[in-house]
C-alpha cells in the first residue's frame, strides 16, 4: 500500500510511519516541523520505501494520479498545557488552519490521487462532557469561545471530512483520539503523562491542577495505532470512531502508578485551579470500536509506563 502521513515527524505520526514501513507498506511522510522532529523519523531515512516532504499542508500539495492508496492525516499541534511551546494555545491560529485548510486540502488530495482519507479528531470534540462514558454519538458540551477552542477546529475538520465523504465522493473516515503516551513524546509537551514521568524519574512532586480527581484515559501509543490501521482498512465510509482505552484513573491515581514504576519519593503539588474548560471526566466508550474494527487495548497503564520510562532512560 502507498500511504501519506501528515504530521508523520511528530509523535503519533512518526510511530504510524514506523508501523506501516514495518508492515511492508511505501510511506511519504509530510511535515512543516512546527511541532515534529526529524530525529524521530532519522532511523528511516534510509529506507528505500520512505520519503520525508517539508510541507505545510495549509498549502495545496500536489502528487501524481494513483501515487497513494491511503492518507493518514494526523498534522496537528496537540498539547492542551499553555505553557508549552508546542500546545495548541501557543500556536493557536497554526492550529484552526491546519484542521480547516489543511483538513480540506487532504481531501482535495485524496480525491485527486484516488486515494482513501482518515482524519485524527479528538476527545475535545466532547469538550467537558455531561455524558460518561462518551459515545460516538455524544454531541458535546463545548465552548466555542474559550482558551480550549481553537482545538474546536477539528470539529469543524469532522464535518468536512464528512461533506468530503457525502457528496464528493472521499472515501473518508475519522477517529477521535483520546489521551496517548509513548516514546517520542517531546520532553516539553506538557502532557500530563509525560509531565509526572519525568517529575518521578527525578523525584521532583507532581503537578496537580485542581484537586485532583478530575479523570482521564490513558491509551499507549501501540494500541492505538493498531486502532488506527484497523480503521482504515475495515472502518465503515463517513463514520467516526473513539480510540482510547477505557481504563479510567483520576489524576491522583495516574500520580501514584507514576510513583510506583519510577521508584520515586515525589509528594503531590497541589497547583491552582484547573485550567478554563478543563473537562472534569473523560473516558471513551469503544464498543463501537470493538464491534465493528475487533480492536480494544492490551497495554495496561502500568505495562505502558514502564515502556515509556525505558524508551527515555536510553
Amino acid at each position: 500500500m502507498k500511504t501519506l502521513v501528515t504530521g508523520g515527524a511528530g509523535f503519533l505520526g512518526s510511530n504510524l510511519c514506523d508501523r506501516l514501513l514495518k508492515d511492508g507498506h511505501k510511506v511519504i511522510c509530510v511535515d512543516n516541523l512546527l511541532t515534529g522532529s526529524l530525529d524521530n523519523i532519522k532511523d528511516l531515512k534510509d529506507n528505500p520505501n520512505f520519503k520525508f516532504i517539508n510541507h505545510d499542508v495549509t498549502l495545496p500539495l500536489s502528487l501524481p494520479q494513483n501515487s497513494l492508496d491511503a492518507i493518514f492525516h494526523l498534522a496537528s499541534p496537540a498539547s492542551p498545557n499553555k505553557n508549552s511551546p508546542k500546545s495548541y494555545h501557543a500556536l493557536a491560529f497554526e492550529t484552526m488552519l491546519v484542521n480547516t485548510t489543511g483538513t480540506w486540502n487532504m481531501c482535495e488530495l485524496a480525491l485527486q490521487v484516488g486515494a482513501k482519507l482518515l482524519f485524527s479528531s479528538t476527545s475535545e470534540s466532547y469538550g467537558d462532557p455531561l455524558e460518561h462514558p462518551q459515545k460516538e454519538e455524544y454531541r458535546g458540551n463545548v465552548s466555542t469561545t474559550g482558551p480550549r477552542s481553537v482545538y474546536e477546529a477539528k470539529r469543524f475538520g469532522e464535518t468536512i471530512v464528512s461533506a468530503f465523504t457525502r457528496s464528493r465522493g472521499l472515501e473518508g473516515k475519522i477517529i477521535r483520539i483520546f489521551n496517548t503516551y509513548g516514546p517520542r513524546m517531546a520532553l516539553d509537551d506538557g502532557r500530563v503523562v509525560i509531565e509526572f514521568v519525568q517529575a518521578g524519574l527525578k523525584n521532583h512532586p507532581f503537578p496537580i491542577f485542581g484537586d485532583g480527581t478530575q479523570t482521564r484515559s490513558f491509551c499507549y501509543v501501540d494500541d492505538l495505532i493498531d486502532g488506527i490501521l484497523l480503521t482504515m482498512e475495515k472502518g465503515k465510509l463517513g463514520e467516526i470512531y473513539n480510540l482510547g482505552n477505557p481504563g479510567e484513573f483520576t489524576i491522583l491515581e495516574l500520580a501514584e502508578v507514576v510513583k510506583k514504576v519510577t521508584n520515586s519519593t515525589s509528594e503531590i503539588e497541589l497547583k491552582e485551579p484547573l485550567p478554563t474548560d478543563d473537562p472534569l471526566m473523560r473516558c471513551p466508550d469503544i464498543t463501537k470500536a470493538k464491534t465493528q474494527l475487533g480492536w480494544e487495548p492490551h497495554i495496561t497503564l502500568e505495562e505502558g509506563l514502564k515502556k515509556l520510562i525505558d524508551y527515555l532512560k536510553s
